[in-house]
């Protein structure tokens, strides 16, 4: 599989010949925030496994949901459409979510297995459920479907 971050160059050099601001502006802003989380983990010299980048993007594109809602909130729709579509080029480089199901069946396995039964065990199950999730679903969604399944369990 070609690296990542290669993939990232090649794009950006793409929009910059097609003319596309808005797909460079967002690939210049992840490649900086890559090369800062490089220097970060002092990996300058052998730079981020494709999952560390990918890390990186999700963490982008969870900033970008957030200041739309934030630009909503405050009634900036043209902010908050900008940050959408800077959310969408990130998301086209994210592997796709978990599907609805497979999601309430590895957060209902957790729960079995840490015995929970209130919202008092959230972290406990957040502790199992998570290595099987990571990189697959949104820690939002997440969170939300966990405190739905505790609430049906109590």
């Amino acid at each position: 599989m070609k690296n990542l971050k290669d993939k990232i160059a090649e794009d950006q050099k793409n929009a910059l010949k097609e003319g596309d601001t808005l797909r460079l502006s967002t690939l210049r802003m992840l490649s900086a925030a890559i090369a800062n989380r490089e220097i970060e983990l002092r990996k300058k010299d052998v730079g981020l496994s494709n999952q560390e980048i990918l890390d990186v993007i999700s963490s982008e594109a969870k900033k970008r949901k957030d200041a739309a809602q934030g630009y909503r909130t405050g009634a900036r729709e043209e902010l908050a459409q900008k940050e959408e579509a800077e959310l969408k080029i990130l998301q086209s480089y994210l592997p796709p979510e978990i599907a609805e199901e497979d999601l309430r069946r590895i957060i209902k396995d957790g729960i079995r297995e840490a015995g929970a039964k209130s919202q008092q065990d959230f972290a406990k199950v957040m502790k199992i459920i998570m290595p099987t999730l990571k990189g697959k679903a949104s820690g939002d969604r997440i969170s939300s479907t966990l405190k739905e399944e505790l609430n049906k369990a109590t």
